[in-house]
């Protein structure tokens, strides 16, 4: 317990010296910004395949663990977005809305980077490449996972019509669906430690930060949610006509701060590790 506290607060510390509030206003700025763009190339893309009904979807589960008040100011947007016609797949237009969408990959790495004190030696077109490539399979994941949202219920009404006495476990279906949502959010977390910033690392080594980011996603939603509940109009009385926007940023903010906080706990228990692995191979040289 102990050394769980001591690892807890001195990943707090490598967080505040490494800017970490700083960086995450960059990361959140940069993920909303970057979210039209790739909600556009999703559109072109479910469009493509035939199936722009999809992208709703996609949109509904991007947002489904937002608190309400902080999804709402953007939900009309999104749903304005999602209903223009956007078959365009090929063109000029959607390849920069790919480009686009990347800057909020890219500024997840530039953070990884710094809170796993590693320094990028790859070249900026690959790195820019890499991210692109994030995009298109996190675009291809997630309408595959809408796809089986929208499909589940009516496969399930196909197994109630022959074996009606499943009804009973209509909860544990809801269950699975949430389960297979935050399977994908775990990959995606685990990508973005393991492979985002320079260097290589086993998941071993990175699932304490990813537990732990999972954990105060879900704290974060339920605790901001209760906070706006109450005290939604402080934001009204303070940005007035802003306050839908502000609430959205500052969600995200959050979000993005315990990203970092994730990777900032990772590193110290690497170097934690490290340290001991030295400790002990010093002390059998040390032997005669």
């Amino acid at each position: 317990m102990r050394r769980i506290l001591t690892l807890t607060l001195d990943s707090w510390w490598c967080f505040l010296a490494d800017d970490g509030w700083a960086f995450a206003s960059y990361v959140a700025m940069s993920a909303l910004i970057s979210l039209f763009p790739f909600l556009i190339f999703i559109t072109a893309l479910a469009g493509f395949f035939g199936s722009k009904e999809l992208a709703d979807e996609v949109a509904t589960l991007l947002l489904q663990a937002w608190p309400k008040q902080a999804a709402a100011p953007i939900a009309a947007e999104i749903h304005s977005v999602l209903t223009g016609n956007r078959r365009d797949l090929l063109t000029f237009g959607v390849v920069l809305s790919v480009w686009f969408s990347s800057n909020g990959i890219e500024a997840m790495r530039v953070a990884m980077n710094r809170a796993y004190d590693v320094k990028e030696m790859r070249p900026w077109w690959l790195l820019r490449l890499e991210s692109m490539a994030f995009v298109l399979i996190g675009a291809v994941a997630l309408l595959a996972l809408a796809f089986l949202v929208v499909l589940g219920p009516l496969i399930w009404r196909v197994l109630l019509h022959y074996f009606p006495q499943l009804s009973m476990y209509w909860h544990l279906f809801t269950l699975l669906r949430f389960a297979v949502t935050g399977g994908v959010t775990v990959v995606a977390l685990a990508i973005s430690h393991m492979w985002l910033p320079a260097g290589r690392r086993t998941f071993a080594q990175i699932w304490p930060g990813v537990a732990v980011t999972l954990t105060g996603m879900l704290i974060c939603a339920v605790g901001f949610g209760n906070y706006l509940a109450r005290f939604s109009r402080n934001y009204v009385t303070t940005y007035a006509g802003l306050a839908s926007v502000m609430i959205a940023i500052g969600f995200l903010y959050l979000i993005a701060a315990i990203f970092i906080y994730g990777g900032e706990l990772n590193a110290v228990i690497i170097r934690a590790a490290d340290d001991r692995q030295d400790g002990a191979q010093k002390h059998i040289d040390e032997q005669p």
